[in-house]
C-alpha cells in the first residue's frame, strides 16, 4: 500500500517534469484551449498524486484545518478561478514567473487540496463544491464567447471562442451526468447491495 502510494507520488513529480519540457510545454500552450483544458488540469492530476507523499499522520494533523473538505475545497475553488482569467493566461506565457507559479500552484493549491478534501467531503459539500463548477464554466464559457474582442492578447479571437463553446459544453455534460448519477445511480448501488445481502 505505501509503495503503491510512493509510486503514484513519483509518478506525479514525473508528470510536473514532462509538463514542463519545452516541446510539450508550447505545444500545450499553442492555443488557448490547450493551455486551459489539457496543460492545467494535467497539472492538477500531478498534484492529486503527490498528494500521496503525505502520510496518514500528516493528513490527520490537516484535517483539523479542513472539517469535511470545506477549507481545501474553497482553495481549491479560488486558485482555479486564478487560472482561468484571461489575464492569468497570457501573463503566463509573457512572464518567466508567472509560468513557474503556474507550474507549481496547480499542482500544490488545486490538484493536492482536491486529492485531500474531496474524500472528507460529504454529499452536500460536493453537491455545492460541483454546482459552483458549473457554474463558472458556464460564466466563463459564455464571457470567452460573446465577448467581440480578444481577451488574451496571444490568442487569436476564434481560439477565445472555441475555448468558450468547450467551456459550455463541459458544463452541460458535468449537468448531465449528475442527474444521470441521481436519477439512475443510486438504485443501481442498491441493487449491488441486495444482491451481496
Amino acid at each position: 500500500m505505501i509503495a503503491a502510494a510512493q509510486r503514484k507520488a513519483w509518478l506525479g513529480l514525473a508528470l510536473c517534469a514532462t509538463l514542463a519540457l519545452p516541446p510539450l510545454r508550447h505545444l500545450l500552450e499553442a492555443t488557448m484551449t490547450l493551455q486551459m483544458l489539457v496543460q492545467i488540469p494535467l497539472l492538477a492530476v500531478a498534484g492529486w498524486w503527490l498528494a500521496s507523499f503525505f502520510s496518514r499522520r500528516m493528513t490527520d494533523a490537516l484535517a483539523r484545518w479542513n472539517h469535511s473538505g470545506i477549507s481545501g475545497l474553497l482553495l481549491v475553488s479560488f486558485a482555479s478561478l486564478v487560472w482561468m482569467l484571461p489575464r492569468a493566461l497570457d501573463a503566463a506565457l509573457d512572464t518567466p514567473w508567472v509560468a513557474v507559479a503556474k507550474f507549481i500552484s496547480v499542482p500544490l493549491l488545486i490538484g493536492m487540496p482536491l486529492a485531500l478534501s474531496w474524500p472528507r467531503a460529504g454529499f452536500v459539500v460536493r453537491g455545492v463544491f460541483l454546482l459552483e463548477a458549473i457554474a463558472t464554466a458556464f460564466r466563463l464559457g459564455w464571457l470567452y464567447l460573446a465577448s467581440p474582442q480578444r481577451l488574451c492578447s496571444n490568442y487569436l479571437l476564434g481560439d477565445q471562442q472555441r475555448l468558450g463553446e468547450s467551456l459550455m459544453a463541459i458544463g452541460a455534460a458535468i449537468i448531465l451526468f449528475l442527474a444521470w448519477k441521481l436519477v439512475w445511480g443510486q438504485p443501481r448501488l442498491d441493487a449491488i447491495r441486495m444482491e451481496q445481502d
